[in-house]
């Protein structure tokens, strides 16, 4: 079977099943990829020999019979999953040279399952961005190109790594982190499929924090029944996790039936935001009439307190990142700054955070370390934790008046030149996750799927936001959206 890598993970697991391919030679063409891909500085932690005896070992076990859903498949791995042995640096120059003694739990859900570790992906340090632009490793960059443009785009963030490795067919499939919408935007702006699942679906154990409350894992593949497969791998509960649910993980490949009739869909009048490009919002009416005719009900909904996500976002998370980044401190582990005679143990903690982490961390520990100080707690942070129950309660009232899913774009435009907003307001950058941070303050499930082209030739995708623990509904109408929407295309290989 010529191009090995460029199978998904469904049609490789068939094929290793057949004896048609062996896991080390799916492996070794992941590998040759990743080695002629440098240009998209999507892999930053290389562990090529680690990936080729996991794959052996995969190969031993197929043989015998003992062979679980992601046995033998190579995939990446997200910088800000700690993982044994490897380095893991969450993007950032404090995390320099520190090598965990133990593996995340996701991580070693997909390993007990098989699972060959090709390397760990880049990303935006400490998963703070919507461009991958913030990473100590430099930027990761979309293999899509606009027609007839040379200019380099974003592939998303924070986990563009991700989403540059899977569109570049450099692994079958990848972990990603949501926070704000970092599964879904890159897989949007890569023609990828990236779902986020219902808060506390998978463990946050030994995952990089950036906001506790918010951040949740979840794959990042070629196709819905691929991103199926691989979330009923990483899902499951984890005692060493407080917010980890005590709930079986579902067969969520076999629920994808793709048989919508019946299904009510939900239109958010408040996400047709002032100036939102033709593309998009003719991308939207597109998805509409694709569900209508698969046979749901199109209902049109209102989310009254949308316009306050963003705002509400914006003090959460810092919040609780400045919270969390507190012990990075140049103490125990990573960067330590150089000390001049005479420093004492306060200039070490502010020489090393200010030479550790990059601007947009540090700005937005400021802006937590605000909010939650003493003069400006109620005012800001204990009123942005009321605005998230307000937006929480609209969507518990469209669910409770019937409402199976609800349909939505995930980003205001389509992939974006790197450098074109960085040197913008930052709030510009932070406009990308309009339509996504909804979903992480709710804690909802949200899957990201390509449904069709720009003009410039670009990948689209339409958002899905499902119930609560509901990821197999919620995968059966992606599934069936897919199915309507065909979209094949591919970035035309320039690397």
């Amino acid at each position: 079977m010529a191009d090995l890598n460029k199978l998904g993970l469904a049609e490789a697991r068939d094929a290793l099943r057949k004896g048609d391919v062996t896991s080390a030679e799916l492996t070794g063409a992941c590998l040759t990829a990743i080695e002629g891909a440098g240009a998209l500085n999507a892999f930053v932690h290389h562990t090529g020999d680690l990936a080729m005896d996991q794959a052996k070992a995969a190969d031993a076990r197929i043989k015998s019979g003992d062979a679980p859903a992601m046995c033998g498949l190579p995939i990446g791995i997200k910088d800000l999953f700690c993982t044994k042995g490897v380095p893991s640096q969450a993007a950032s120059r404090i995390l320099e040279g520190f090598v965990p003694e133990y593996e995340s739990t996701v991580s070693q859900n997909l390993l007990d399952s098989g699972a060959v570790m090709l390397g760990k992906l880049n990303m935006d340090e400490f998963a703070m961005g919507s461009s991958n632009e913030t990473s100590v490793y430099g930027n990761a960059v979309n293999p899509w190109r606009r027609s007839g443009d040379e200019t380099a785009l974003t592939p998303g963030g924070s986990s563009g790594g991700s989403a540059a490795a899977v569109a570049a067919d450099l692994c079958l499939a990848a972990t990603g982190t949501d926070t704000g919408g970092s599964i879904r935007q890159p897989a949007a702006f890569t023609g990828t499929v990236g779902i986020k699942p219902t808060y506390g679906r998978c463990s946050r154990w030994g995952v990089v924090a950036f906001a506790s409350s918010l951040d949740q894992a979840g794959p990042m593949t070629k196709t819905v029944r691929d991103a199926a497969i691989m979330l009923g791998a990483m899902a499951g509960y984890d005692a060493k996790d407080s917010t980890s649910a005590e709930l079986a993980v579902p067969d969520f490949e076999a629920a994808l039936t793709g048989d919508i009739r019946g299904k009510k869909i939900g239109i958010p009048r408040e996400y047709r935001i002032d100036g939102i490009p033709a593309g998009i919002d003719k991308l939207w009416q597109d998805g509409i009439a694709m569900l209508r005719d698969a046979g749901a009900e199109i209902v049109d909904i209102s989310l009254p307190h949308t316009k306050y996500a963003l705002p509400a976002y914006y003090v959460i998370a810092p919040a609780e990142a400045s919270s969390n980044l507190a012990r990075y401190d140049g103490v125990r582990y990573g960067h330590r700054a150089k000390l001049d005679h005479g420093d004492g143990i306060t200039e070490m903690y502010e020489k090393t955070r200010a030479e550790g982490f990059g601007a947009e961390v540090q700005r937005r520990v400021m802006v937590g370390t605000y909010v939650l100080s003493a003069g400006f707690y109620d005012a800001y942070y204990n009123r942005a934790r009321k605005v998230r129950t307000l937006i929480k309660k609209d969507f518990e009232d469209a669910f409770a008046a019937g409402i199976d899913s609800i349909l939505t774009p995930t980003t205001p435009s389509a992939a974006f030149g790197l450098g074109e907003m960085t040197d913008a307001d930052p709030v510009a950058m932070y406009l990308n996750d309009v339509f996504t941070v909804t979903v992480n303050l709710a804690g909802l499930p949200g899957i990201a799927l390509p449904t069709g082209i720009s003009d410039n030739g670009l990948p689209l995708g339409l958002q899905l936001i499902g119930r609560p623990w509901e990821e197999a509904d919620l995968l059966s109408t992606a599934y069936a959206l897919e199915q309507a929407a065909g979209f094949v295309a591919k970035p035309q290989k320039w690397w």
